[in-house]
């Protein structure tokens, strides 16, 4: 009995000392796990007492400075010394900003963070000399198709999936010569390839312009590629697959999104006048009061003033061919004299002269004779050099080939769309 209990003991003292040995391994295993740095705007904000906030209506960058202990002297200087970078005066009600002030109890503004935008943001360091620089967040780009049918708007098929509005525009812009988006039909189709810009590669930051289209309306066919033939320029026009540039000397109309709410007639008869005949000589485009009107084409101001049942407007000659004038501005934003770009805002629409309701007349003239502009075979831009065609073709093949393979999405087909 005895030898039974001696090797009974000899167990228990391995057994402890197995558990000994363990429980030294499990203390030796034990490793310490730092703390992360935080680290935002290229600062390790565990350095700080972090204030995050946004602009407030009534705030100002001096009133936010000195309530953070920042003296006088420093923010005069600020506001002095680093103006083209930025300028106090025009924080914006709404935009976010942080200010990483000292731990201790003076809580003292250090630095200042402004956010301009999701991607861009503004830097006023207080410490020691004072400096302020612009820096942009990492941007990830992720490349997205779509397509859609037209059913209602335009807007509608591409908000209906999800897609930055912003499109809308950018598509309108590159067919604004060649499509006449106030006359859209059912079964027109269309399709895009873009970039998306992610911050965080999580955060949505907005939409590149589009690198290549396909829009098909009344059953022909438009594809729009966007390149930059001259390198020494950084910026680009829309060719088609032939190399024709899309963009025209005149836009198809002086406004956005509008619709047409009366048509050159030079046979029109109202009853309210007895229906005698009096033509109307121009393309009234409806919208509310307020909205932008464009110049259709390069030109110079000849005229900007109000008279009669024209009202306020403007009229702008583009060359020994060709005229504009817009008519019943609610105000005009150009003075006789001035030359306009393609795009610029000349006014505003109005109600001023004899209308029945806001809208501009639109009247274009060819060789001092007022014609309809809808039915003139307007001129094309240069289309490319023969010299640039080869390397342009070249470039834009994977992304012709692209389109062809982007299935339309299924969406039921309503009413036609004639906004006349």
């Amino acid at each position: 009995m005895q030898k039974y209990w001696g090797v009974f003991l000899a167990l228990l003292l391995i057994i402890a000392s197995c558990k000994e040995k363990k429980e030294l391994n499990d203390v030796a295993e034990v490793k310490i796990v730092e703390k992360p740095v935080i680290k935002q705007y290229g600062f390790n904000l565990e350095n700080f007492n972090v204030l995050k906030d946004t602009v407030k209506s009534g705030d100002s960058f001096g009133e936010l400075m000195l309530k953070n202990h920042v003296d006088y002297p420093k923010i005069h200087r600020i506001s002095q010394e680093f103006k083209d970078t930025f300028d106090v005066r025009k924080i914006v009600v709404g935009k976010p900003y942080l200010i990483l002030k000292t731990k201790d109890t003076s809580e003292i503004a250090q630095v200042f963070i402004y956010q301009n935008d999701l991607i861009n943001y503004t830097v006023i360091d207080l410490r020691d000399s004072v400096t302020a620089y612009k820096k942009r967040k990492k941007v990830t780009y992720k490349e997205r198709e779509a397509s859609g049918v037209i059913t209602t708007s335009l807007s509608e098929a591409i908000l209906d999936q999800g897609i930055d509005y912003n499109i809308t525009n950018n598509l309108s812009e590159i067919y604004a010569w060649t499509v006449d988006f106030f006359r859209l039909q059912k079964g027109d189709k269309f399709k895009v390839i873009y970039k998306e810009r992610f911050v965080s590669d999580s955060i949505y930051a907005g939409a590149e312009p589009i690198e290549a289209a396909y829009f098909e309306h009344s059953g022909k066919p438009f594809y729009a590629f966007g390149y930059v033939a001259d390198s020494l320029k950084n910026y680009g026009d829309y060719y088609d697959h032939e190399a024709n540039n899309l963009r025209r000397t005149f836009l198809k109309a002086p406004v956005k999104f509008s619709r047409i709410s009366s048509r050159y007639n030079l046979k029109r008869r109202i009853k309210y006048y007895g229906y005698k005949l009096r033509p109307h000589k121009g393309t009234d485009y409806a919208a509310p009061i307020g909205t932008p009107i464009m110049a259709t084409a390069n030109g110079t101001v000849v005229e900007s003033t109000r008279r009669g049942g024209n009202g306020k407007y403007v009229k702008i000659k583009h060359n020994g061919t060709y005229s504009t004038q817009y008519l019943h501005m609610k105000n005009q934003n150009v003075r006789k004299g001035d030359f306009v770009q393609q795009g610029d805002i000349i006014g505003w629409i109005g109600m001023t002269g004899n209308t029945g309701g806001p809208h501009v007349c639109y009247r274009f003239w060819k060789n001092g004779r007022q014609v309809d502009p809808l039915r003139e075979k307007l001129p094309l831009a240069e289309p490319l050099a023969d010299s640039l065609r080869p390397a342009y073709f070249k470039n834009i093949a994977p992304k012709k080939a692209q389109l062809d393979c982007i299935e339309y999405m299924e969406q039921p087909i309503d009413e036609i769309i004639t906004q006349n």
